[in-house]
């Protein structure tokens, strides 16, 4: 019985910031942000576009009509919760008009939180051969105005759809957790941005990733050679390039390494002009290794899952044969390419509105792609949702 990735996709607002643009405003050698970081721009999120809009525009074109009758669980992973008690989940069950009887829930811990929820489609799929699982991870990353964490930021969202012969990653049943309680990111309740400890979250990230891969390779005996490629939690490219460099020692064979960094600089393209999207950011990168490199069906691919706090966990799949007829890359790319550029002042005034939930539709939708789900109105306290004609 194989379960695994059926489907997947990503949704990013359509504006973005050129990271050089807001180097140089913010007085910093843009090289700092191009090459330091390995950033060249950075999604930016209208009020219109929050958790449950971008979940939702992932989600829907990648299930069928016959695939909301037979998906019977809802997950969003999220750390960029709306409600404190509502799961976004129902919303977005309610806007892809999925069938009624259905588990709804919304999960968290840090950046990881899709993965579990992957893991747990994974095991309630085993005893439910008919049904599936849609799995979205859904993000906007905010660290403030002129902070230090302001060129890792971004949005976006990433759907999955969890089933029995998936057409694209088959999950093996050999992931491998590890938890730690550390402070290196985290916000309290009532704080609108997080509070981050940088040399600790770089530290304890590769820490997390060098743990569960060894505690991998011991139990299941295997080395980097048993790997086609390797994708990571992409807060920013170079963070996970670190991570791969620490464990690519002296007796890695030259033509390992040269494999695993080629599938690394692949692994994170869609990564660098989008941002940082938490949750969604690991997948982010499975998607751009799917679409920017050569692979073939029957290769293993190695997972490292980091949320800070912190959870990592080291898991992989096989590729199907045929998966590259399932992925849309046109329609990536056309994603991609179509966002309009914003100047630094623009930008800024996009944060601004976001933070106060000060609409400005005549700017925003201006931009939206027709068909996409959008935020329309906040009235006392309840969100509603329209589809832009």
């Amino acid at each position: 019985m194989t379960i695994g990735i059926d489907q997947i996709n990503f949704y990013i607002p359509q504006f973005y910031v050129d990271m050089a643009d807001l180097a140089e405003a913010r007085g910093v050698d843009p090289n700092k942000f191009l090459y330091g970081i390995g950033q060249t721009e950075m999604a930016v999120s209208p009020v219109s576009q929050d958790i449950v809009s971008m979940g939702a525009n992932a989600a829907k074109d990648i299930i069928t009509e016959d695939d909301k009758q037979s998906i019977s669980m809802v997950i969003v992973a999220t750390e960029s919760a709306i409600d404190s008690a509502k799961a976004s989940a129902v919303q977005i069950h309610n806007l892809l008009g999925i069938q009624p009887f259905a588990r709804c829930i919304e999960m968290k811990e840090a950046c990881y939180a899709a993965t579990p929820a992957i893991q747990l489609a994974q095991d309630y799929l085993h005893q439910r051969p008919d049904e599936k699982v849609l799995v979205i991870a859904s993000d906007t990353a905010r660290y403030g105005l002129e902070s230090g964490g302001e060129p890792t930021q971004g949005a976006g969202a990433v759907a999955m759809l969890i089933s029995h012969k998936p057409r694209i990653l088959e999950l093996n049943d050999d992931a491998v957790p590890f938890t730690e309680d550390v402070y290196d990111f985290w916000r309290p309740n009532g704080h609108m941005y997080p509070l981050v400890a940088g040399k600790l979250s770089k530290d304890a990230y590769i820490h997390s990733f060098q743990e569960s891969w060894k505690e991998y390779a011991k139990r299941y005996n295997k080395s980097l050679d048993d790997f086609a490629n390797l994708c990571f939690h992409v807060p920013f490219t170079k963070m996970g390039k670190k991570a791969l460099d620490s464990i690519l020692t002296d007796e890695i064979s030259d033509e390992t390494k040269k494999r695993l960094t080629e599938g690394y600089e692949a692994a994170t393209y869609y990564n660098r002009y989008v941002g940082n999207i938490y949750t969604g950011s690991l997948y982010l990168s499975l998607i751009s290794l799917l679409e920017t490199h050569n692979l073939e069906g029957g290769q293993t691919i190695g997972l490292f899952s980091y949320g800070s706090g912190s959870v990592g966990e080291f898991f992989t799949g096989k590729l199907v044969e045929g998966y590259q007829d399932v992925l849309d890359i046109t329609s990536h790319k056309n994603l991609l390419n179509e966002r309009k550029a914003l100047t630094v002042n623009e930008y800024e005034s996009f944060f601004k509105r976001f933070d106060n939930l000060e609409f400005d539709h005549e700017t925003e939708l201006a931009h939206t792609i027709p068909g996409a789900f959008y935020l329309e109105n906040i009235n006392d306290h309840i969100r509603s949702y329209n589809t832009l004609k």
